[in-house]
């Protein structure tokens, strides 16, 4: 892709404009001491009610399966002429019971607390997916040729498992949001009366998952109670963006009439960089807008305005295709790693591995893995002097596997341990710099970019912006396709990346 194709400037002007006045949200602030106790009691991760629901379908279809193959090889066995009808008939039958179950809602939160008021439904559910199945057979003319008592049995010890399953699960999950282990952490944007309001509305709502962490506000105690609702005032907006970085935080609801539309954006121009959902509260707003336009909190409305960006399942497809693809890189690049590693011996003293730190996922230090391609006493692992053409400290093997991105091959080491993807934003020195300006002070938002985990291959890299950052236009530029990546991922897009990353390294232009 052409490096000034138009389709890629869709990013915030906050990207291009930048301005010195823009720098000081980037920068993290000093908690106070109990914002700090507070964040570090949240600094292990949840399980999401989603990934929970999801996993519990898995499961359920998979125990009516069992159950019906296991009924039929008792009762019926494998001599029968239906061979291949009976397995085909149970994986029809216990899909159409999982879509069934979904369709009368028996995998939300309410439900799964709860099974045995909803038996009904679930009864309803599973009887009706077991009669769109005998109908099927009837329309086929096939039903008369299997055994009833199977049928039957089936429907009875299916719909049995399931519950008990579901009695098993209501403990599991009443545990989980007694102990935090299962809960969406949020934190209130905005003080006063508004707050007030609505943390009292989201704390009436039945089966909340929602634990309120503590508020934060810009204004001054006189104005903003440092006390609201019960829950404390923890600091400004600029030291939200820390808490949120310490504390596994999942949500920010900005409690902000939307009339006040200069501190709205002016707070989510600071708050778009962290990797959670960001919803702004209608709860109270006079302005009504279409019911399509609300998600909700059990009935509090909110208005979607940023959602993190590779969530829930989606993260569980990247990993495994990270580990997959990872696997099959190092196997593959094996011999080339073997002989790279026996040249930069022969070549000059020293470790075979260069390790840098670089940020990583939410701003956190990560250590990658590169073949070392300069003189050992020359090293400079904070990469605060760029690589430039014919530069001294590369070795002869250096410069050509850096030409080559040689060098970046043990960071297939590094996505199968899940430091890194294998594709997204490629990650930078900490203190990487541009005409003696660190990368977030020449971008407003920079830190966006790390709202998913860094990638061995990126978009940017393959549209032609890899190698030497020589000027602040580029940094600008690579941050917009990072960006943009994130924004439009998809697991075909990783790989059209990934596939595409072999032949645009033949253009070594930019590579020193």
């Amino acid at each position: 892709m052409n490096k000034t194709d138009p389709s890629l400037r869709y990013a915030p002007e906050m990207v291009r404009n930048h301005s010195p006045a823009d720098e000081q949200p980037e920068k993290n602030r000093d908690l106070n001491a109990m914002a700090k106790q507070i964040a570090s009691q949240y600094g292990r991760d949840t399980i999401s009610p989603v990934m929970v629901s999801g996993t519990l379908r898995l499961v359920e279809f998979g125990l009516l399966v069992l159950s019906g193959l296991a009924i039929f090889l008792y009762h019926v066995g494998i001599q029968t002429h239906l061979i291949w009808q009976y397995p085909a008939a149970i994986i029809a039958g216990s899909a159409l019971s999982i879509v069934f179950l979904e369709l009368t809602d028996s995998y939300q939160m309410a439900a799964l607390r709860n099974p045995f008021s909803h038996a009904s439904r679930m009864v309803l559910a599973c009887c009706g997916s077991f009669a769109l199945l005998s109908l099927f057979g009837f329309m086929l003319k096939m039903s008369e040729e299997f055994s009833r008592i199977w049928f039957i049995g089936w429907l009875v010890t299916g719909f049995g498992l399931i519950m008990i399953l579901r009695f098993v699960m209501a403990q599991m999950v009443r545990r989980w949001a007694r102990n935090g282990t299962m809960e969406r952490r949020a934190l209130i944007v905005g003080g006063g009366k508004s707050a007030e309001s609505l943390i009292r509305s989201l704390e009436q709502q039945p089966f909340n998952d929602i634990r309120i962490c503590g508020i934060f506000d810009d204004r001054d105690d006189s104005r903003s109670p440092p006390i609201v609702a019960g829950y404390p005032k923890l600091g400004t907006v600029g030291e939200l963006i820390e808490f949120a970085r310490i504390a596994r935080i999942d949500m920010l609801i900005v409690s902000l009439p939307l009339t006040a539309e200069s501190r709205v954006l002016s707070m989510l121009k600071q708050l778009w960089v962290l990797p959670v959902d960001i919803r702004l509260s209608a709860h109270s707003n006079h302005l009504h807008f279409r019911p399509r336009s609300y998600s909700y909190i059990g009935a509090v409305p909110m208005l979607d305005i940023f959602d993190k960006p590779i969530n829930d399942w989606d993260s569980v497809a990247k990993r495994a295709f990270d580990i997959v693809f990872s696997i099959l890189g190092i196997i593959v690049t094996a011999p080339i790693m073997i002989a790279t590693a026996i040249a930069i011996k022969l070549e000059s003293k020293g470790p075979v591995l260069f390790r840098q730190r670089r940020h990583g996922f939410n701003n956190e230090f990560i250590e990658v893995l590169k073949f070392r391609s300069m003189y050992t006493d020359q090293c400079d692992p904070s990469a605060r002097i760029a690589v430039t053409k014919g530069d001294p400290r590369v070795t002869r093997v250096g410069k050509f596997i850096r030409k080559t991105s040689i060098d970046e091959l043990p960071q297939f080491f590094n996505a199968l341990r899940g430091d890194l993807s294998l594709v997204g934003p490629r990650p930078h020195a900490i203190t990487a710099q541009s005409h003696n300006r660190l990368y977030n002070e020449v971008v407003d938002g920079y830190f966006a970019r790390h709202r998913v985990k860094p990638g061995v291959t990126g978009w940017a890299q393959i549209s032609g912006w890899r190698g030497e950052i020589d000027s602040d236009e580029k940094i600008k530029t690579r941050t917009e396709f990072d960006l943009y990546y994130i924004e439009n991922w998809s697991l075909l897009f990783d790989l059209k990346i990934l596939f595409l990353t072999p032949i645009k390294l033949m253009n070594t232009e930019n590579a020193y």
